[in-house]
C-alpha cells in the first residue's frame, strides 16, 4: 500500500474510533454539530435573506431535530458542562406577555430564583405608563417538574415597597439584591435599587446619577469577586423603546464603591454596552455589545452583536479590550461565567457557551431567544426566553461571589 494511502487509512480508521466513541458517550438529550459539514454550502444566502437574525440549520438536520436534542456539542469539553444527563424543561409560558426576560437572581437562602418582565414591550404595555414587575419561583417546585411535558410552576409578583421601577439587571450584593433599574420617563431617573429579598421586599435607592445627571437606560449590574465593589452598563434601550428621553451620556461601563460613593467611568466606546460579569476569579470582565439591534432604529449589521473582554488591573479598572466572541444568532444579552471560567450568554436561539479562550463548545438550544438566565448552584440553570420559562439540569456549576450570597 502506498504511504499517503495507508495514512488516510489510518486517519479515516482513527476519526471513525474517535466519533464513535464520542457518541457513545454523548448524552441522550444531546447531539453533536459537525460543524465540518456545513463549512462549504451549496448554497450561501445573501444577507438580505439569511443574516444573523435568523437561526441556522445544518445541513441534514430540521429545526424539530435541533429542538428535540437541545444540548448541542460544537466541542467535546462540552459534555463536562452539560454532564451525563442533562434535561430541559419548560417550566412556565405566557400567551404573549414577555413575563420572563432579564434581572435573574439566585437567592441561595429561600431557594429561589427572581427575574423581571420586559419593559417597554408593546405586548407588556410596560415602559412609559406602567413599570415592569418583579417576579420569582421556588426552585423546588422547578426541580419537581423536570420532564413534565405540562409543567405549570407557579410564578409569584414580588410586590416591592418602594416599587422596582423597569428593572433589567440584577444580582445579588450583601445579602440582597440589587437591581438595574431603568427608570421612566424624564422625571423617574434610572437608579440602582437594593431590595430585601423576603417579604415585605423593602427597597432602597443606591444610585440614581452621575454628579447630577441622569444616566440613560441602566442595564446590567455585576460584582467584582476582587473588590467587592458594583459595575454597571448604562445604555440607550429605554429611548429605543420609547419610555426614556434621549440619552445624555454615552454608552458605558461604570464602577461603583458605595463605601466612598465614587462613581467612575471604567469603559467606553460600545454601540450599545448590555451584559456583564466577570470571570470566577476577578481578572477578566466580560462586556456584551448589542449594537447590532436598535429598536426602533432597527438593525445594522455593520454594529456589533460581540463579546468583548477586558483584563481587570489589581485597582479595579479595565484594560486591554480584545474581541472575545462574535455570535452566529442574534445578539449576546445576559452574560455569566462557570466556576471552570467558561462564559455563557443568551442569544437569538438560546444559550451559547464559549470555553476562557472564546471558542464556542457548546448550545443550549430553544429555538427562541434568550435575554437572560442564571446558575442556581451546581447543576441548575433557569432561563428566561420572553414568554417562556426554562429549567434545566446540567453539570456545570455557577460562579459566584459567595460573600454576596
Amino acid at each position: 500500500m502506498h504511504s499517503s494511502i495507508f495514512v488516510a487509512a489510518a486517519t479515516t480508521l482513527i476519526l471513525s474510533r474517535t466519533q464513535g466513541a464520542r457518541a457513545a458517550g454523548v448524552p441522550a438529550q444531546a447531539q453533536v454539530i459537525n460543524q465540518r459539514k456545513f463549512n462549504a454550502l451549496e448554497t450561501v444566502q445573501p444577507p438580505a435573506v439569511f443574516n444573523i437574525s435568523g437561526i441556522f440549520t445544518p445541513p441534514g438536520i430540521s429545526l424539530q431535530a435541533l429542538a428535540d436534542k437541545p444540548f448541542h456539542v460544537y466541542d467535546d469539553s462540552f459534555l463536562e458542562v452539560i454532564g451525563g444527563n442533562p434535561t430541559l424543561t419548560l417550566i412556565a409560558k405566557s400567551a404573549s406577555d414577555p413575563l420572563f426576560h432579564e434581572a435573574v437572581v439566585w437567592q441561595n437562602k429561600t431557594q429561589e430564583m427572581f427575574f423581571a418582565q420586559n419593559a417597554g414591550s408593546p405586548a407588556a404595555g410596560t415602559g412609559l405608563k406602567k413599570s415592569a414587575i418583579v417576579q420569582k419561583i421556588s426552585l423546588t417546585d422547578a426541580a419537581a417538574a423536570v420532564g413534565k411535558k405540562d409543567a405549570n410552576v407557579k410564578v409569584a409578583t414580588v410586590n416591592a415597597t418602594p416599587a422596582v421601577i423597569n428593572p433589567n439587571g440584577g444580582t445579588n450584593y450583601r445579602g440582597k439584591i440589587v437591581f438595574a433599574g431603568q427608570g421612566q420617563g424624564d422625571r423617574i431617573a434610572p437608579s440602582l435599587f437594593v431590595m430585601d429579598p423576603v417579604a415585605p421586599y423593602k427597597t432602597t435607592v443606591l444610585l440614581n446619577n452621575f454628579f447630577g445627571r441622569q444616566f440613560n437606560s441602566l442595564n446590567d449590574v455585576s460584582v467584582n469577586p476582587r473588590n467587592k465593589d458594583l459595575y454597571f452598563t448604562d445604555v440607550h434601550y429605554g429611548y429605543l423603546q420609547n419610555f426614556r428621553p434621549a440619552p445624555g451620556l454615552p454608552t458605558q461601563v461604570y464602577r461603583f464603591d458605595d463605601r466612598t460613593g465614587a462613581v467612575s467611568v471604567v469603559a467606553s466606546d460600545f454601540s450599545a454596552a448590555n451584559g456583564l460579569t466577570f470571570s470566577p476569579d476577578g481578572k477578566f470582565a466580560y462586556v456584551t455589545d448589542t449594537g447590532y439591534t436598535h429598536g426602533k432604529e432597527g438593525n445594522n449589521a455593520l454594529n456589533p452583536a460581540t463579546i468583548y473582554r477586558f483584563e481587570v488591573a489589581d485597582d479595579g479598572t479595565f484594560n486591554n479590550r480584545r474581541t472575545f466572541a462574535y455570535v452566529s444568532a442574534g445578539i449576546p444579552d445576559g452574560i455569566h461565567c462557570d466556576t471552570k471560567g467558561n462564559v455563557y450568554t443568551g442569544c437569538g436561539d438560546g444559550v451559547h457557551v464559549f470555553n476562557p479562550s472564546g471558542k464556542l463548545i457548546g448550545k443550549i438550544f430553544l429555538g427562541t431567544g434568550v435575554a437572560n438566565f442564571n446558575f442556581a448552584g451546581k447543576g441548575r440553570m433557569v432561563i428566561c426566553a420572553e414568554t417562556q420559562l426554562y429549567y434545566a439540569t446540567i453539570g456545570a456549576e455557577g460562579a459566584v461571589v459567595a460573600s454576596e450570597m
